[in-house]
């Protein structure tokens, strides 16, 4: 590398420094960084402005991203920190590949030396598995998604004799999810809380699957954070460590963080001068609103503290370079944890801050912007910012009035085809609704007219059965411990091993306290299976150690094509003769080939784990229909909003919730939806809505009045002016049949006449509701799973978990003796002969001798 070097003193002849715009000055500068050329000045100054805490108010389309990158870039060119020396926290792994990939652009070869950026789950992963022992882990643990979460909840409710009818276990992943979001460990939940689950048995359960976690050797994605800022309070040593490497942290969408998330960068943006940082967070973490306050138990307690309130009485210490980018006004994912008010209380949590407002828009045209200001501008709780553009007004904001929702479908698909006819991209076109059921109208229009349409959110490639069957064999040989991968494979292909197989290898791995791979080593040398399920399992045993061995000289491709070939699994799938057997073989190819472009098998686990980005249908013109909340970050020529009605849009069910704040953040949805469009905004309501079947008449929703009327134009549905109807709504425009010259084969013209014909009305059969799309918690399962026995908490002790866990004889002492009478649930009555640790030799009165584990028989 070649280094510039400092020329040599010369004495008696005065310094020279070149004229300014001369020859030399105008040379300096051609060689400088041309990054910061064509920013905007509030966009220079938030990129120059690196000394101190700094929070960047971006407004929809001002260049956020831009300024993160070239503020990075400037960083380093500038020789204030290295690459390592850079924290650069975003939310979504697209938003880190792009920032990595225009950062390779301004830089080239130094986004290679940026190993912390990432997104807040991939970046405290990385930190957990470097200090996984002190969480009671292995660097090697597995990652649980959201099934794998469930499945281990339904085992520890079955062991705890609850009814997961009655308290589903989606429920307590939910209510669990919720705590580790707020930062909250088992120990920390008020109790109040607790109670709402199986009759206060809710924090006993977070405790026990916590404790079962350590035990299968994995984390949950709550644990990524929530570990690290248990470790931090706990190892000030390993805090400082952290602290002492970034030189300047950056945070994109700051809006959106939890508290879990705002209390890990707290912590790592404090100065590492401070021994005692951990101590001001407190011991006790209830909530982010100062103003709600939860009592910790019953009366006679301590009063509850909340977090920002034990921060602000601590003593206040000096915070690092940070600059947090984000708006308030796009703060629309508080159903999933996230907190305005970290983002509205930053000047507080970091004294001296610098706030810079981005509020040229490079996206929309003026009466968009308008109209989006002057909606968020009826929020309270906001800092402040107006949107404007040098671009000229454009088209005004739309607001059309349909008869009912087929109408309102019907119009916006006859909109999106005239804009086809003008030879504009359908890929520019997008239609955003606020609940998922509305867009069951919109795909079967478009089926009809023929048009082709993507929904954003739909089923993901890893999420597909065969794929997350191939994944578990993978994870078992990455992680023996992983007891969900193997109990969903382990009778996949058919093996022989029953729900009963499975029970009892439960049953052991609970009492001894090991995972459910080494409870099979262990069973499979006692009788007591039946020899064919012994043989079975015996084969599995060894088929994963066979490829454990393999993995250490194998390529991770050729061993998943190995493991998939062996196992059976890739052949059951060609003997298969449904239609989609071929389909899914090819899925199986392509899994097989995406794990080329990563080192190692842990490394493409892990991407799996973290990575939920769709990747189909990217090439096609299509016209985009999704949520307003996945909306979010994109943007489009045309966008479509329908739906402004009371109680869909605001949704009655936020209202009803979270009053004013969640009409507040209602209202941030919609100016988020409106700042989606480019060059048209067009919104829609229906005066008529079916509603879990039944046809209801709606209210314009009050966001409609809120729109500034210099910006915004009415106009008539193109859907048709079906103002009536059969069925007590008046005459419908089908009614006339002879106005008609021939017949329509489209739905709505079938609709009316067999309406006419039977003299019928608006028969509801549609999906729908106004709940929000439901995460991913909300759903129950019926389904229940064999009964795994008692898992009582207090038959355990600390553990601490000091490489593997394995199942042997030596240094278990059994609790029986020579001669003892016992009873065995499947050979009955018998007597010991012989014991050898925890492995019994019983000869049994009807079965004869036996070898058995001493967990399965008890006293006669």
């Amino acid at each position: 590398m070649i280094r510039m070097t400092e020329p040599s003193k010369i004495t008696g002849v005065p310094d020279h420094q070149p004229a300014a715009g001369g020859i030399a000055a105008r040379a300096r500068a051609s060689v400088g960084p041309n990054f910061l050329s064509g920013l905007n000045p509030e966009q220079r100054e938030a990129v120059e402005t690196l000394d101190g805490p700094v929070l960047v108010l971006a407004g929809a389309g001002t260049g956020k991203t831009r300024v993160l990158t070239t503020r990075i870039a400037h960083i380093l060119s500038q020789g204030r920190a290295r690459p390592a020396e850079i924290l650069s926290v975003t939310f979504t792994n697209k938003a880190a590949r792009e920032m990595k990939h225009r950062l390779g652009q301004m830089l080239g070869h130094a986004v290679e030396g940026m190993p912390w950026l990432g997104t807040f789950h991939s970046i405290g992963g990385r930190i957990l598995r470097t200090h996984a022992e002190l969480a009671q882990l292995k660097s090697n643990f597995t990652v649980l998604d959201t099934d794998d979460q469930v499945r281990l909840l339904k085992q520890l409710l079955q062991a705890d004799n609850i009814d997961d009818k009655r308290w589903p276990a989606r429920m307590l992943a939910g209510l669990i999810d919720g705590w580790k979001n707020r930062g909250l460990t088992p120990s920390q939940v008020p109790s109040g809380e607790a109670a709402v689950f199986a009759n206060g048995k809710g924090g006993k359960l977070y405790a026990s699957y916590q404790e079962r976690l350590k035990i299968l050797n994995a984390a949950d994605f709550g644990d990524l954070l929530l570990e690290d800022i248990r470790i931090f309070r706990e190892h000030p040593d390993i805090l400082r460590q952290y602290q002492q490497r970034f030189k300047f942290i950056l945070v994109d969408e700051y809006q959106d963080t939890n508290v879990a998330q705002y209390l890990w960068l707290r912590l790592l943006s404090q100065m590492p001068s401070k021994p005692t940082v951990p101590a001001v967070i407190p011991e006790r973490v209830e909530e982010a609103n100062d103003d709600v306050q939860l009592h910790a138990g019953e009366s006679g307690s301590e009063p509850a503290m909340t977090e920002r309130a034990a921060l602000a009485a601590a003593p206040a210490g000096p915070t690092k370079n940070i600059c947090c980018v984000g708006d308030d006004d796009q703060s629309i994912y508080g159903w999933r944890g996230a907190e305005v008010d970290n983002i509205l209380r930053f000047d507080h949590d970091f004294p001296g801050a610098k706030v810079i407002r981005l509020e040229r828009n490079y996206r929309s045209t003026g009466h968009i912007l308008a109209a989006a200001s002057h909606l968020i501008a009826h929020n309270e709780g906001r800092l402040g910012k107006t949107l404007r553009t040098e671009d000229h007004d454009g088209e005004k904001v739309t607001v059309t009035g349909s008869w009912d929702s087929e109408e309102e479908a019907r119009g916006i698909g006859e909109e999106i085809e005239q804009i086809q006819r003008k030879g504009d991209k359908l890929n520019e076109v997008a239609i955003l609704v606020r609940a998922s059921y509305q867009m069951r109208e919109f795909e079967d229009r478009f089926v009809t007219l023929g048009l082709p349409y993507r929904v954003i959110g739909g089923p993901r490639f890893y999420e597909r059965a065969e794929i997350r069957d191939a994944l578990a064999y993978l994870r078992v040989i990455n992680s023996p411990a992983d007891d969900l991968a193997f109990e969903r494979i382990v009778n996949t292909p058919k093996r022989g091993l029953g729900d009963a197989t499975v029970q009892m290898l439960h049953d052991h791995a609970r009492k001894r306290r090991i995972p459910l791979f080494e409870a099979a080593r262990a069973v499979v040398e006692t009788d007591e299976l039946k020899p064919k399920a012994r043989g079975s399992l015996r084969e599995v045993v060894a088929q994963f150690d066979r490829w454990r061995a393999q993995r250490e000289v194998t390529a991770h491709t050729d061993l998943a094509q190995i493991v998939l070939d062996e196992s059976g699994y890739t052949e059951m799938w060609q003997k298969d003769r449904s239609a989609d057997a071929a389909g899914r073989l090819e899925n199986l190819k392509e899994l097989v080939r995406s794990m080329e472009e990563f080192e190692n098998l842990q490394g493409f686990l892990e991407h799996i784990s973290l990575v939920m980005d769709r990747d189909s249908g990217a090439d096609e013109d299509a016209v985009s229909l999704m949520t307003l909340h996945s909306a979010k970050g994109l943007e489009f020529d045309n966008v479509f909003l329908p739906g402004w009605e009371e109680g869909l849009f605001p949704s009655q069910r936020t209202l009803d919730e979270q009053g004013r704040a969640g009409l507040e953040e209602e209202r941030r949805l919609g100016h988020v939806g409106i700042t989606r469009a480019r060059r048209r905004a067009m919104i829609y309501f229906a005066t008529n809505r079916r509603i879990h079947g039944t046809w209801t008449t709606t209210i314009p929703s009050r966001f409609l009045d809120e729109l500034p009327a210099a910006n915004v134009e009415i106009t008539e549905s193109k859907g048709g002016s079906a103002w009536g109807g059969t069925g007590g709504y008046g005459a419908s425009r089908f009614d006339d049949m002879e106005a008609f010259g021939s017949t329509y084969s489209t739905p709505g013209w079938q609709r009316a006449q067999a309406n006419r014909n039977r003299g019928g009305g608006h028969n509801g059969g549609g999906s729908g509701g106004f709940e929000e799309q439901a995460s991913t918690f909300s759903s129950s399962s019926s389904s229940s799973g064999p009964d795994f026995g008692s898992f009582s908490s207090r038959r355990r002790g600390p553990m601490t978990i000091e490489g593997e866990l394995v199942a042997k004889s030596t240094g278990t002492t059994s609790e029986f003796s020579l001669e003892d009478r016992v009873f065995h649930q499947k050979f009955g009555y018998g007597h010991v002969t012989k014991i050898d640790g925890n492995k019994l030799t019983i000869h049994f009165d009807k079965a004869g001798e036996k070898k058995v584990v001493d967990s399965f028989v008890q006293r006669a």
